[in-house]
């Protein structure tokens, strides 16, 4: 398994700070804070987005007067990771398309990688002909 790829120190200090702080190291978790860390502001505002006595998200945490549509991107994709949230009326900001189209999408990529371990792993040469 390769190295978790961060987009600068701040963003890694934070991901392990939040994962100390929940206690619980699940794919969940790390996909949610790895994605919350990318981007200065929704650091700035994890109590926005995330209560960690009842271990939720705070969907109200996307209509703060702080949010940028880069913001906006990390939280909707962080949200959708850790429970397939999507804004009900607003469903379409949920896609590639939409989230994709920003300097964040490689660690968006990274992200996915985080949550789903065991589909995202490196394929090897040859490997396409036994699957088929």
């Amino acid at each position: 398994m390769r190295p978790v790829r961060f987009a600068d120190t701040e963003h890694e200090t934070f991901f392990v700070s939040m994962m100390k702080r929940a206690g619980v190291y699940d794919s969940y978790h790390k996909a949610l804070f790895y994605t919350l860390g990318i981007c200065p502001d929704t650091r700035e505002h994890m109590g926005d987005l995330f209560d960690f006595k009842e271990q939720l998200i705070k969907p109200e945490g996307l209509s703060k007067g702080w949010q940028t549509g880069g913001s906006r991107r990390v939280t909707r994709l962080a949200f959708n990771l850790w429970n397939g949230w999507r804004e009900e009326g607003a469903e379409g900001f949920s896609t590639p398309y939409e989230l994709f189209d920003c300097d964040f999408a490689p660690y968006f990529l990274e992200a996915i990688r985080i949550k789903y371990p065991d589909y995202c792993r490196e394929v090897r040469e040859g490997s396409r002909e036994k699957q088929r």
